[in-house]
């Protein structure tokens, strides 16, 4: 089926040689006003509409208002003979695609068409998408439909009204803190500041001012007072990052604030309450650095009152696909490109790759592939090398295996009389060549073959 164009304008020659121009390529009808435009409308779409600006005695822009009211998926290409930069704004905020003067260059309208038509694809796509990850229950960035995301999905409705302490577990890149945030926005502290600390990040001389904040003059550097992450989070969510990383010596305090629910700035001799919501998260196992000594046993018991695990995505191989495309989508619309979609060999390679990265490496490798992709659809050359090497080494391996199982389960005949046919095969049937590249003598592989029974 051709896509269809509407062409709104009040002069009959330009309606006709348009036609004529594009009938060929789209389902073209014309229209000379706005008002059998607007009836048409109410019962069908179209995909793209060509639109003078000047319109008889009716405003254009007006007449563009009117058509994105009633279909705003609609791209409108805006034609005028009075070309200004004031007029090119106005259609632009209005929601015009793009703008044209008259008289039209055929091959420019042509290229700007094609675009137009990919745009309103891909925003369908967009809308098609969003759709589906609703109906999935996705939360925020949260993109997944396997059994373990939802798993997740339940904790995050389960403990988002709750203020009970969660640890979040997961390796790195998997979205412990799009979950911790999910817990926050969607519960009763959700108006209140969600405060992010990387425990790991922070230097540890700078740890206690960080957290609890301090008094001017209380060390070098103090000018001023300061609130900590303690203080700014009052009321509201507090995700402890990399806590696996925490010094001993601040853990000892974290613990007094989560037990007591205050805490004392550097510099000053009274504590402060505070009403806080503890998240946090880890990709390290906290009972191993326990173990070592490394992290406080009631600490952990603390902060591990209610618990999620995030798998990996090597552990959820339906949700990559969801996710390609939730990337894609994304990518498409900030670089302002219109890639559409991934060959079947792209959408192989990306299912095959084990994703040590997780989600965060899935990301990187989609933006890389919008960057490089030159057409509208991604294709293997598009994708990073580690993904086509990772590919290429699990091929080898899958071989290997198929073979090292062959020979498991075969006698030494049947081996014998599969290399045989196959050399045959390869060499088009000349013995010669077969004798020489098995390693034995033409007489040899004749008795072979009158052995086994072979026909080449």
């Amino acid at each position: 089926m051709k896509p269809r164009i509407w062409i709104v304008d009040d002069e009959q020659g330009i309606c006709v040689s348009l036609t004529f121009a594009l009938k060929s390529s789209y389902e073209v009808r014309t229209f000379r006003s706005s008002a059998p435009l607007y009836e048409q409308l109410q019962r069908e779409s179209c995909d793209m509409m060509l639109l003078d600006l000047k319109l008889g005695d009716e405003d254009g822009l007006e007449v563009l208002k009117g058509v994105k009211e009633i279909d705003p998926s609609i791209s409108v290409i805006m034609m005028t003979a009075y070309a200004s930069i004031g007029t090119s704004v106005e259609a632009m905020k209005a929601g015009a695609f793009t703008y044209l003067t008259k008289p039209l260059d055929l091959e420019e309208l042509k290229i700007v068409l094609k675009q137009a038509l990919e745009f309103r694809q891909l925003s369908e796509r967009v809308s098609y998408l969003s759709d589906e990850l609703e109906s999935s229950r996705h939360f925020d960035r949260i993109i997944g439909e396997s059994p373990g995301m939802q798993r997740v999905y339940e904790l995050i409705d389960t403990l988002k009204d709750i203020d009970s302490n969660v640890l979040i577990t997961g390796e790195s890149g998997t979205g412990k803190e799009l979950v911790a945030k999910a817990i926050h926005e969607g519960g009763k502290r959700k108006d209140e500041r969600f405060i992010v600390v990387n425990c790991a990040a922070i230097p540890e001389n700078l740890l206690e001012s960080e957290f609890f904040g301090h008094r001017k003059g209380s060390f070098t550097g103090a000018d001023s007072d300061r609130k900590g992450k303690f203080e700014l989070a009052d009321r509201g969510t507090i995700f402890l990052d990399e806590i696996g990383d925490m010094p001993l010596a601040l853990q000892a305090k974290i613990l007094r604030v989560l037990q007591d629910k205050e805490f004392t700035p550097v510099g000053a001799g009274e504590p402060r309450k505070v009403d806080v919501r503890v998240i946090a998260a880890t990709n390290r196992d906290l009972r191993t650095l326990i173990e070592e000594k490394k992290f406080r046993e009631d600490l952990y018991y603390r902060l591990n009152v209610m618990s999620i695990e995030i798998p990996p995505l090597r552990e959820r191989p339906e949700d990559i696909l969801l996710l390609c495309e939730h990337f894609l989508q994304q990518n498409s619309f900030e670089m302002r490109k219109s890639v559409t979609g991934m060959t079947q060999e792209a959408v192989d390679l990306l299912t095959g790759y084990p994703y040590p990265g997780n989600v965060r490496q899935l990301a990187n490798i989609m933006e890389y592939a919008c960057i490089v992709c030159k057409g509208g659809i991604i294709d293997t050359c598009d994708l990073p090398g580690e993904v086509k090497e990772e590919y290429r080494s699990m091929q080898t391996a899958e071989g290997r295996a198929e073979l090292e199982d062959y020979l498991a389960s075969h006698s030494l005949k049947e081996i014998e009389k599969l290399a045989i046919l196959q050399t045959l095969k390869k060499n088009g049937g000349r013995r010669d060549k077969t004798a020489e590249d098995l390693g034995i003598s033409k007489r040899g592989l004749l008795n072979k073959i009158h052995e086994y029974g072979l026909k080449n």
